[in-house]
């Protein structure tokens, strides 16, 4: 979730537009009310959420290696979150690229107005490139 929240995030900084912080707040207080809603209380719930924080920040600021034309992954911060992918570019690490790249593209074309509501609707085919 917070992947496909840094990439829109991300196109609104490439298209120089300003992310509406409602939205911003919303995410965060959904996740708060699940959070509870799983039984956890105030002491645990505000440290998961300053953990969600960051993680959310640490994929905001380094999803990306530097590229002006294409949305490049940064492997080593999927590396450290994923460790499924044990540390190589496997099949399964290389449609998990392929996925967000496309979603980026995808995303990208959106007007910003339908961006969010739109990205729910991506659907991605293993078999494209």
């Amino acid at each position: 979730m917070f992947i496909h929240f840094s990439v829109i995030l991300i196109i609104y900084k490439k298209k120089a537009l300003k992310f509406d912080q409602k939205s911003y707040d919303s995410l965060f207080f959904n996740i708060e009310n699940n959070l509870r809603e799983m039984g956890f209380g105030d002491v645990t719930v505000n440290k998961k959420m300053k953990i969600f924080n960051q993680i959310l920040y640490d994929f905001l600021l380094k999803i990306e290696t530097a590229s002006k034309k294409e949305f490049n992954i940064n492997e080593k911060l999927i590396f450290k979150y994923f460790d499924e992918f044990n540390h190589t570019r496997n099949d399964k690490y290389v449609n998990f690229e392929r996925y967000f790249s496309n979603f980026y593209d995808f995303c990208f074309e959106l007007s910003p107005n339908n961006m969010l509501r739109e990205a729910l609707k991506f659907k991605f085919n293993y078999g494209s490139s």
